[in-house]
């Protein structure tokens, strides 16, 4: 297949990765297919629908290193599905009348594109996939190879997104600073809220890596400084069973001998319960133009501190969330390596005209490969009976109660 202009577009919430995964992009067509242009669409499909974007140039090829070390995306993130016309309509996004899909497919074809490359999560690369099919259809040669983002480690088949890994590495270091409040009161409640709509390994992760780090540290128990009260009291997650009452007499005990409570929440556990108790009260929950509740309005830490508050006795209750500062940080060692190994092959697989997701395939004995469309989707369980998170929840003294199918 013969290349001569790909695209590049970031889209979806952001991850510590976005700006790696363009400078690595840049800097493996530069050194593999240096005649091959690149041009990056502005805020994601955002940009692909109004035709805004710019042309990396030479300068830009000779500055992709300085991207592996900054958060954030350079060409920005915007959330759009363009199978939602309505949403986009609305919006100023198309025309009324006008079918987005077409719409997207003839700027790729005005902009004389062969390889268009979406890093994002699920909801990105399954848009990519309506993108691609439609151009099938159409008759159109463009090549689509996404780079599996998303800090939530939940794209089916795909062992490890980009950004995830750091991401828990970043909401633990955020605890280290925040469980420091917890002497802050005689009775004190503390909510990490982590990110993670229907899948809590980040949460899990997060947890993981601050009671690492916790064990590393130094303690002085006879002037107060105490490992017991900065340790993790409680894992919140969307696949485990939520026992409010039964966890709320365990905690209370755990206040009562030292003083304070720490819980790791993932941002969707529990969602299910809040919905039902708002819509039984009659208001109208409100959801993003993908379907989902948004998160920002019924607040679930708020629900889970006022929940446990009364019943464990806090006086005082704070709930901190990680996610914008976790997202937005630039990628880590491990990420960095992560990123490296997929990058090469996106380039290889683009240059070969092989379509999918990139991404170590869980089905298939977790080789790294171009991942099929068809078979990405979004929402991916966190394993709970993984040795690391049993262990975890054993020394912290919580039940592993798996929530029932379909409850997350």
């Amino acid at each position: 297949m013969s290349v001569k202009r790909v695209a590049l577009l970031t889209a979806g919430g952001f991850a510590p990765c976005l700006s790696s995964a363009v400078g690595g992009l840049i800097e493996r067509y530069t050194q593999r297919a240096p005649d091959v242009e690149i041009i990056a669409y502005q805020y994601g499909y955002h940009g692909l629908l109004t035709g805004t974007k710019v042309v990396v140039d030479d300068a830009a090829r000779a500055q992709a290193h300085v991207l592996h070390r900054f958060g954030g995306s350079p060409i920005g993130n915007s959330r759009v599905k363009l199978t939602n016309v309505k949403n986009l309509v609305d919006r100023g996004l198309v025309a009324e009348g006008a079918d987005p899909l077409a719409v997207a497919a003839e700027q790729l074809r005005t902009d004389g594109v062969d390889v268009l490359h979406t890093i994002g999560g699920d909801d990105t690369n399954t848009t990519a996939a309506d993108l691609a099919h439609y151009l099938e259809e159409h008759d159109y040669g463009l090549t689509v190879v996404g780079l599996p983002k998303t800090i939530d480690n939940d794209i089916v088949p795909i062992r490890q997104s980009l950004g995830a890994h750091t991401a828990a590495e970043q909401a633990s270091e955020f605890a280290q600073n925040i469980i420091g409040e917890h002497r802050s009161n005689p009775r004190m409640l503390i909510v990490h809220e982590v990110m993670g709509r229907h899948c809590g390994w980040l949460t899990a992760a997060a947890a993981r890596r601050y009671r690492e780090w916790v064990a590393q540290q130094e303690w002085a128990p006879s002037i107060g400084l105490q490992r017991e009260r900065w340790d993790v009291h409680a894992v919140f997650l969307p696949e485990l069973a939520l026992d409010l009452e039964g966890e709320a007499r365990r905690l209370r005990t755990v206040m009562d001998e030292i003083g304070n409570v720490n819980i790791f929440l993932s941002e969707g556990a529990g969602v299910p319960e809040i919905v039902a108790e708002l819509e039984a009260r009659g208001e109208e929950v409100q959801r993003d133009p993908f379907g989902h509740v948004k998160l920002d309005t019924i607040n679930p830490g708020a629900w889970f501190a006022k929940q446990f508050a009364e019943l464990i006795g806090a006086e005082k209750t704070m709930v901190q969330k990680s996610g914008y500062f976790s997202r937005s940080a630039a990628a880590n060692a491990e990420d960095l390596e992560l990123i490296g190994s997929m990058v090469d092959l996106a380039v290889e697989c683009a240059l070969e005209g092989t379509s999918g997701v990139i991404g170590h395939d869980e089905e298939r004995g977790d080789e790294l490969r171009a991942v099929e469309f068809a078979r990405i989707g979004g929402g991916k369980a966190f394993d709970t009976s993984v040795g690391w998170f049993t262990r975890l929840l054993t020394g912290i003294g919580q039940p592993l109660v798996p929530a029932a199918p379909g409850a997350h």
